[in-house]
């Protein structure tokens, strides 16, 4: 599939109509790719037929969150492989035949899609991951991906760090769409910028649930005047299959994450969920026009920003493990054309 366009700084949308959007708070089919992918198209099909224009699925929704980094002791080395291993065969390249059928569904249904992914670094060696965003067109067009930042605590020991060259905001029909996954939302210059490039649909993809979480979400939408998609997944461990004896390490817990995904208005108001213990799409009618008119007394990276206090430098150039001798050329694949432009960006 074509890279689309990646554009910023440009005039704020603001449709006159209603937009809906989707939370599909949903359990992946364990360590299965093509499975999770197949159910990821059933589900995106459903929420385009009640009228979503924008579907959001959880962080590492393909093929699974790997959880067991938490609970599995560092000595229970042979465990932390197989895991390991299992997960890098099931991780998602861009592109593939998995991202190409969930283009398709996508271009088939009209609807944007944004889901978490476990990506192999398919630029260098193949053997590690990072946890991923990919958006996607209604066209069917990959727009971009963003790799988490910062890994955090024990998800280091199956993440590797993104860099700037994936911190992305996309032009859409319903306005400008973004977002970070899970505690990046709490890196302040992150935030900042996805405020600075215009972000009015922003989603905040996670494996975080309960407080202080649903507060964060509403804390986000209200500082950055936007909606804020909080989609979590909700998993048991009855949704692990017995053959993963890493399950004894639950102590006999039912629920591993209850999900809790909800979406906040530009007051900092939930208008939607939270809903925990079910799997269940998530609706809400997004009026754009609240946006502009939300800004009137707090617009942070705009009368609030005093730029002549504070500034904020953003560096977008891609941080290749590898580059050609003499060549001259970066020995990765071809960047969309926007991406090779950028560098460094003043917010």
């Amino acid at each position: 599939m074509l890279f689309g366009a990646l554009r910023k700084n440009t005039a704020m949308a603001t449709p006159d109509a209603p937009v809906r959007v989707a939370a599909v708070q949903a359990t992946p089919v364990f360590l299965d790719r093509d499975a999770t992918v197949d159910k990821a198209c059933e589900l995106i099909a459903e929420a385009a037929r009640n009228g979503a224009a924008l579907v959001a699925f959880p962080e590492a929704f393909v093929p699974a969150y790997p959880d067991w980094v938490w609970v599995v002791p560092p000595a229970d080395s042979s465990t932390l492989y197989a895991l390991y291993g299992e997960l890098l065969a099931n991780s998602v390249t861009i592109p593939s035949a998995a991202t190409d059928k969930l283009c398709r569904t996508a271009r088939k249904a009209k609807t944007y899609v944004v889901i978490g992914i476990n990506e192999r670094n398919a630029e260098a060696s193949g053997g590690s991951l990072y946890n991923t965003l990919l958006y996607i067109g209604a066209d069917g067009r990959i727009l971009g991906k963003h790799r988490k930042l910062v890994p955090t605590g024990a998800e280091r020991l199956v993440w590797a760090q993104g860099d700037g060259s994936t911190l992305e905001v996309y032009e859409t029909p319903f306005g400008k769409l973004g977002g970070l996954i899970c505690w990046e939302n709490y890196m302040p210059l992150a935030r900042y910028a996805m405020y600075a490039w215009g972000t009015q649909v922003y989603v905040a993809a996670t494996w975080d649930h309960g407080e202080p979480w649903l507060s964060t979400l509403r804390h986000i939408a209200k500082e950055g005047r936007m909606y804020v998609i909080g989609v979590c997944m909700p998993l048991r461990a009855a949704d692990i299959p017995d053959q993963y004896e890493f399950k004894r390490y639950y102590g006999g817990r039912d629920w591993i994450n209850p999900g809790e995904s909800a979406i906040a208005g530009p007051d900092g108001n939930f208008i939607a969920g939270p809903v925990r213990e079910i799997e269940q799409i998530l609706y809400a009618d997004l009026d754009l026009q609240r946006l502009a008119n939300s800004k009137w007394m707090l617009d942070v990276a705009g009368h609030y920003a005093r730029p002549d206090v504070f500034q904020l430098t953003v560096h977008t150039a891609p941080r290749p493990v590898m580059t050609l001798d003499g060549a001259g050329e970066l020995a990765v694949p071809r960047q969309p054309p926007a991406a090779q432009k950028r560098r460094a960006r003043r917010v």
